[in-house]
């Protein structure tokens, strides 16, 4: 059986890390989920959404073997490219041709691993605003 308190727990951890605004608040909310046994990591990332896709995965999978969030090797590796890519397919509709900018958040806890986009979808300064979550177990 699932544990739904864990997924829902991952599930808000990457969406705040996805979330912050500035390294400091980062690294404040990286601390605070490191007390409840939580790993944590952010990435921000732009460009032009459809070109841009493979690369925001790429930055997520770096991101979270940088800080220790997963080790070398594809299992734990393609957990948080799915995840990525799951969440990037949530807010594809209303990405597609047009420029985001925003946040990658990543959280896992245990076997529980989720990836949050946070992104600014648009042209200039008319920009719509997005989350997609991906969760996935490893």
């Amino acid at each position: 059986m699932v544990n739904i308190a864990g997924s829902k727990e991952i599930a808000r951890a990457a969406v705040l890390m996805s979330m912050t605004q500035s390294r400091d608040e980062e690294r404040e909310l990286k601390k605070e989920n490191l007390d409840n046994d939580i790993y944590s990591a952010a990435v921000d990332c732009g460009g032009e959404f459809i070109t841009s896709m493979s690369k925001f995965v790429e930055r997520a999978v770096v991101a979270a073997k940088r800080e220790g969030i997963i080790t070398d090797g594809h299992t734990q590796e393609g957990a948080i490219a799915g995840a990525a890519h799951e969440a990037l397919s949530q807010i594809s509709s209303k990405a597609i041709g047009l420029s985001v900018g925003g946040k990658i958040g990543i959280a896992r806890k245990g076997d529980h691993v989720a990836v949050a986009v946070y992104f600014a979808i648009g042209l200039l300064h008319l920009n719509d605003v997005a989350i997609g979550l991906g969760h996935r177990a490893i």
